[in-house]
């Protein structure tokens, strides 16, 4: 099925965002993704409230949660690359069954308090049957957009994308702290995987918007007709290609997505970037615990993600001129000195909030702005894998942060933790400068 999303022929709207939703199974496919993804914002957080709960021990907490987001991790690349030779659906529904048993056994263990190393061992298999529903939801988006002129759809449908991710991130904590207070320590645990199974189904029910699957078949094959299709070096799909070149063809389709010039890059700017949230989320529940306000954490870390979803919305409504590398560089810098104010104000929850909501503006913005490098640095055929690159960064990057922080809060106290947030991210600055000044001068060389 086609879609008429090309901008030359679509009627205009006031808002780009009614643009999108015009056009079908948007809807469907955006809003179950957004059910799905609510697990990555409780996860976390949930599985530190529960261990120490159990253990009293904010180091076991934060190595348990830092377990599971490793764990996931390192499969999310594995995931992506099937999508994309596979296709979502079909891939989607085996995955999908072992990420919900999974989490419910985790859950179950936590509640029946088994022994720690079998505990971690459930957390690292909850783990690895995660996958990234933010790559998948981004890539059908770049299907359903295939054919416009520039990035400005594109851009912003990535940017409502972090606006759900940011809006799953201000409900996710509230509902954690909630449930891991008021009605169970693990109770936090399950509602995530019911979110997983109902939201997972409903997106891989979404046939009409998947992507096609793009495959490239040896030589001697029925590919060898001249009406195969097969994807070029840029990974669009050619139409009638001989199979003599099909080999070397098939040697860029199988090309990681990490090999292109500056997704690795990315991927360590998103490794740095993420430690900060996590390092930020550790510091913030053990600092209202020390007041005696531990219910009221999940408000305060929702704050953060007020900021970055309203951010989200103006982004994407908003046409900035420069490169994207250039965007990256300037939002990444505002966001450092932000955080100086973090640990200034660590003892005021009130104005650390209002800190929150305003460092918040650019937090989603550099996610879209990520998302959309990826896209214009892959071909077609790697996308998802791409941006599933960006996860792992942002996955490994949260686990790092609460490793350390676990770390150090034991040995230094509650307010030490939050000197973190600005260090992590200050190391991400110069890496995306040396992106912009590299971008530079491939541009010059060009012209």
């Amino acid at each position: 099925m086609k879609f008429k999303a090309n901008g030359g022929k679509a009627r205009h709207h006031a808002s780009p965002y009614a643009a999108l939703f015009r056009i079908p199974g948007t809807k469907a496919f955006s809003a179950s993704a957004a059910l799905a993804r609510l697990p990555i914002s409780m996860m976390g957080l949930g599985i530190v409230l529960a261990l120490n709960h159990i253990y009293d021990n904010w180091t076991t907490a934060g190595a348990m949660s830092a377990a599971y987001v490793l764990s996931a991790a390192v499969v999310t690349p594995v995931y992506a690359r099937l999508f994309d030779r596979f296709g979502q659906r079909k891939v989607g529904r085996v995955a999908l069954a072992l990420q919900v048993v999974c989490m419910f056994s985790f859950a179950l263990g936590a509640y029946l308090r088994i022994a720690l190393p079998a505990l971690f061992v459930l957390a690292m298999l909850t783990g690895v049957t995660q996958f990234a529903f933010g790559a998948l939801v981004r890539t059908r988006w770049a299907w359903v957009l295939r054919g416009q002129k520039d990035d400005a759809m594109l851009n912003a449908a990535y940017a409502f994308e972090s606006a759900i991710d940011e809006t799953v991130f201000v409900i996710g904590p509230i509902l954690a702290a909630f449930l891991a207070t008021s009605v169970h320590p693990v109770s936090q645990l399950v509602f995530p995987a019911f979110c997983s199974l109902i939201g997972g189904t409903a997106f891989f029910m979404q046939k009409q918007t998947q992507p096609s699957v793009i495959t490239v078949e040896s030589p001697g094959s029925r590919s060898d007709r001249s009406s195969s299709s097969v994807v070029d070096a840029v990974g669009n799909v050619r139409e009638g290609a001989s199979s003599r070149r099909i080999n070397a063809l098939f040697r860029v389709r199988t090309r990681s997505a990490l090999a292109y010039r500056g997704v690795a890059l990315l991927f360590l700017i998103f490794i740095a970037f993420n430690m900060s949230f996590a390092c930020f989320d550790v510091s913030v529940t053990a600092i209202t615990k020390s007041m005696g306000l531990e219910k009221i954490v999940g408000v305060q870390l929702a704050l953060f993600a007020v900021g970055s979803l309203f951010g989200a919305l103006i982004f994407g409504s908003v046409r900035l001129r420069g490169s994207h590398w250039s965007h990256l560089s300037v939002l990444l810098s505002v966001l450092t000195m932000w955080y100086v104010g973090f640990r200034l104000a660590a003892d005021n929850l009130v104005v650390l909030g209002v800190l929150e909501v305003c460092a918040g503006f650019v937090v989603a913005p550099i996610f879209a702005t990520g998302n959309l490098l990826v896209k214009d640095i892959v071909p077609e055929s790697s996308l998802t894998e791409g941006l599933s690159w960006l996860n792992t960064g942002s996955s490994l990057g949260v686990s790092l942060g609460s490793t350390v922080t676990g770390v150090v809060l034991d040995a230094f106290g509650t307010h030490a933790g939050m000197l973190l947030p600005f260090l992590t991210t200050a190391c991400a600055v110069p890496l995306a400068f040396a992106g912009w000044t590299s971008a530079r001068r491939r541009a010059r060389r060009s012209r």
